[in-house]
């Protein structure tokens, strides 16, 4: 069976990809920064290991350890809420190293062995606020943006190679950790500019607002990754969620 290769995996998306493809009999590598080996179910195909998809030892290390792959999916990430004036440069830094370098480090570091191969498939995950601005969403939002642009030119790149490359675009998703994650390390940095109030207010009304029903799963996004992953007609973006479908076909 295929070999597939996921980061972030301690915790949403990542996980609960781990698990599906487990499930469906592929070998699973799922990374993370602090391994927890007890998250998944023990399996001869299963091989966790540490990676910090900012440091270029962590990478080297983990993709020598995987060994050969067939698919690449780009799930850590980072979140962030604030406006930009309220945004440390660390912050943007720290953001943008994960979200963006690191996948970028990450492709670069499995695109020799599948141009050797003449196969592969790279997944990115990015968000579906790339596809509508939202108030205090511009560092998180532009981090994202730019995974989707480079997505789409190394489509047209690694073509000839026969290596796809692939964007999946979730909405909200209040069943993982990203909205508690992303309120804590504003805090610790600071907090909202006191200018932006109003506007704080109001944005964490929307966010509360409506059903759950409405959102992103985890399964919407697990089954875009098993779309992409096992069908080579797969278009170049694809939304994962009700939220997200909507915001796609405008």
């Amino acid at each position: 069976m295929p070999t597939i290769l996921i980061t972030g995996c301690s915790s949403g998306f990542g996980l609960e990809t781990a698990r599906h493809f487990l499930a469906q009999g592929w070998t699973v590598i799922a990374t993370m920064r602090n391994p927890k080996p007890d998250l998944l179910p023990a399996s001869d195909r299963l091989t966790i290991l540490p990676l910090d998809v900012t440091c270029p030892d962590s990478i080297a290390a983990a993709v020598a350890a995987a060994g050969e792959i067939d698919v690449l999916v780009n799930n850590a990430g980072i979140g962030w809420l604030n406006a930009v004036e309220g945004t440390p440069m660390p912050i943007v830094r720290e953001i943008f190293g994960t979200n963006t370098f690191g996948t970028i480090a990450m492709i670069q570091a499995v695109l020799p062995q599948f141009r050797a191969r003449r196969a592969g498939v790279i997944i990115n995950v990015t968000s579906s606020v790339t596809l509508k601005n939202y108030d205090l969403l511009s560092v998180y939002t532009a981090s994202k943006a730019a995974v989707n642009a480079l997505t789409e030119v190394i489509a047209l790149e690694l073509a000839p190679f026969g290596i796809r490359s692939h964007v999946v675009l979730p909405g909200q998703a209040p069943g993982t950790a990203f909205g508690s994650n992303a309120r804590e390390r504003m805090v610790q940095a600071g907090g909202f500019p006191e200018p932006y109030a109003e506007m704080v207010q109001g944005v964490f009304a929307r966010l509360a607002a409506g059903t759950d029903e409405d959102k992103t799963q985890a399964e919407d996004v697990v089954a875009a990754i098993w779309r992409i992953a096992t069908d080579p007609a797969a278009p170049v973006r694809l939304p994962a969620g009700a939220d997200a479908v909507a915001l796609f076909n405008g």
